[in-house]
């Protein structure tokens, strides 16, 4: 046997034997589907978690994200993938949650939420592991990791006159999603709900099938629904809520150290997600005004007679899944409150 083959023999037997070693360095690959484009807040928190999660790994964890609908093309498909683990990670709005697990429609409770900073106090406080502890009990297969924003806030836009007061509902068509909490707050506000799919709501508006509809900013104009709609009302009836999922089984697997990278990667997430539709929501106002469209801010008056006339559907929800999620969820509120104008009071001294 010559040099050369002898080299060779000696090399081809120890790739054989260090094969099974090489194999277990490739890297942990984590899929992550997302229904929105590149340009959303989505996409964006994804690019953040797979940077940090890839950096602080050292290459032992990868990031796959298939953004647009690519890996599945709606949220039934995508939620019935990250249950049976062909997806690792994915995000379910508060209604997208309620498909599986029906009580969360106490997050899309109307007028829960006062503003941003309360919602992300009680997104990031223990009403979060109350909500994963929960879902792992009566769903399994999916952990909770944090909690952000999709889209900002519903409000009632309308095509052909302002709203100020509940009274000014009465009557009118509004769209709204398939969403029993939806539905009920556009009936007790006095108005038709009209369930309509997303991709029809624009010529909807425009014939007159509904004369309005409750979505945030960024989507009204992101749909290019400012050709109908004129107007807006910031009564904030709910908080869009995004909630970020993971596998049980595919996080159980990693070690301790994976485990605290892709928990930490899902805070850098949640407040990527959370800043941008705030970010984008700037642009948006001025398009929906410079197409035309005025933008109404309730008084503190006008916003607590819209609580008032909400009532019905908490009293709904109570009926339907009794008051565990609603003490939990109003005790969290408050807890907040208080702990933000403590934070105003030091500031300010």
């Amino acid at each position: 046997m010559t040099r050369f083959h002898a080299l060779t023999a000696a090399l081809l037997g120890w790739s054989a034997l260090t094969a099974p070693a090489l194999a277990q360095d490739d890297p942990i690959v984590l899929k992550i589907a997302t229904l929105g484009p590149e340009e959303d807040e989505d996409f964006a928190g994804s690019q953040v978690f797979k940077n940090h999660v890839e950096s602080a790994s050292n290459g032992a964890l990868s990031v796959e994200i298939y953004p647009n609908g690519r890996f599945c093309s709606n949220a039934d498909e995508c939620s019935e993938a990250l249950l049976d683990g062909r997806l690792d990670i994915f995000m379910t709005t508060n209604g997208g949650l309620a498909g599986w697990y029906p009580p969360a429609q106490f997050l899309d409770l109307p007028y829960l939420f006062p503003n941003d900073r309360v919602a992300e106090c009680v997104f990031d406080g223990p009403l979060k592991a109350q909500l994963r502890d929960a879902v792992l009990t009566d769903v399994g297969a999916v952990r909770l990791m944090a909690m952000s924003n999709t889209g900002g806030w519903r409000n009632i836009a309308t095509t052909d006159k302002q709203v100020k007061t509940p009274a000014d509902v009465a009557g009118l068509k509004l769209r709204t999603i398939a969403a029993d909490v939806q539905v009920q707050l556009v009936e007790a506000l006095g108005g038709s709900p009209t369930p309509i799919a997303w991709p029809e709501v624009y010529t909807s508006l425009g014939t007159g099938v509904v004369e309005g509809t409750k979505n945030g900013i960024t989507d009204i104009v992101g749909m290019g629904f400012e050709d109908h709609l004129k107007y807006i009302i910031l009564d904030g009836h709910a908080y869009m809520g995004a909630l970020w999922w993971i596998n049980e089984g595919t996080f159980q697997a990693l070690d301790d150290a994976q485990k605290r990278i892709v928990y930490d990667g899902f805070q850098e997430l949640k407040w990527t997600a959370r800043q941008l539709p705030k970010l984008k929501s700037v642009e948006a106002f001025d398009t929906f005004r410079a197409a035309g469209g005025e933008v109404y801010s309730p008084t503190p008056e006008e916003k607590a007679a819209f609580q008032d006339a909400a009532q019905p559907v908490w009293t709904w929800y109570e009926e339907q899944f009794g008051r565990d999620w609603i003490d939990a969820a109003t005790q969290a509120v408050a807890t907040c409150e208080t702990e933000l104008d403590a934070e105003y009071e030091d500031a300010a001294r």
